[in-house]
């Protein structure tokens, strides 16, 4: 899934190529990636782009006053082109869910497709005329990478998984799995730790690893042509996805949690003083 890094990548690899361009056209391939009918997609059409932005794990193009607002979601991906076919889309059950063509004088030839693996979709396309008209931006906690932020205040009462805390959109914006399996394996915190129950240091710890993380991942991330950064992503992984590696800190183990619908990796000597988590149901609250 895109999370905060490669979201904010790609805003600055659009705002590079699609400001100033003029909306040619909209295309849908899948009539359910479309979740709003007011105004209409259609009204895009020849507004310019004048800014893209993020917010959270959102992209938000600016046309004149109306926001295309897209939502990746776990196997969604933005796909520029700086040639693309005159053939229109057809509907379909493919991987293409929307293409956006743009027109920056010398015709519609250049623009982006937003494209969906799997058979489970949730990819989502918004027209509004505010970003805050959709829900998910709305409920949005604060941003992790602007000025101020500390984590302390977010973590009390939450008697709640540190992991979960990281992941829950309402509570910070921009983490998800991966870099949530980074930032606690930085801050040597077990997934499990009740969020609540951490102590002074640990907050800490947690505090200077979210920034750290997420910002040296940014750093990397921007520059990058949209194409590079899933692989990108990838590489940056000190223990997410590297089950039955050895972790570049410790050498021991990369160790895993799978669960219903998705996984968690960890380091038991970095994060759970040795200890196996087994799964959600028979494992401790390891702190």
């Amino acid at each position: 899934m895109p999370e905060m890094p490669e979201v904010d990548a790609l805003a600055a690899f659009l705002r590079e190529r699609a400001v100033g361009a003029v909306v040619a056209d909209v295309e849908l391939a899948s009539f359910a990636v479309l979740k709003t009918y007011d105004p209409p997609v259609s009204s895009l059409a020849g507004l310019q782009v004048t800014d893209v932005r993020r917010h959270g794990k959102f992209l938000d193009l600016d046309v004149d006053g109306l926001h295309l607002v897209v939502h990746l979601a776990k196997a969604g991906w933005l796909r520029w082109s700086d040639q693309l076919t005159d053939k229109r889309l057809k509907m379909g059950n493919g991987p293409l869910a929307a293409r956006v063509r743009l027109d920056h004088g010398d015709g519609p030839h250049v623009g982006f497709d937003l494209t969906e693996a799997g058979t489970r979709k949730g990819l989502a396309v918004y027209v509004v005329r505010d970003p805050q008209d959709v829900e998910g931006i709305a409920a949005l906690g604060p941003d992790p990478m602007v000025d101020g932020f500390t984590v302390a205040p977010l973590l009390e009462g939450r008697r709640m998984q540190v992991k979960r805390f990281l992941r829950d959109q309402k509570i910070v914006a921009g983490i998800g799995n991966a870099y949530s399996d980074e930032i606690l394996h930085a801050a040597r915190l077990s997934p499990f730790a009740l969020a609540s129950e951490l102590d002074a240091e640990q907050v800490e710890r947690l505090d200077v690893a979210i920034r750290t993380v997420l910002g040296e991942a940014m750093a990397e991330a921007h520059g990058k042509p949209a194409s590079e950064l899933k692989d990108g992503k990838r590489s940056r992984m000190r223990v997410h996805g590297r089950a039955g590696e050895a972790c570049p800190v410790c050498g021991d183990t990369v160790a895993e949690v799978v669960f219903a619908d998705s996984s968690l990796q960890y380091c038991p000597t970095c994060q759970t003083g040795g200890k196996p988590l087994k799964d959600r149901s028979t494992s401790k609250f390891l702190k």
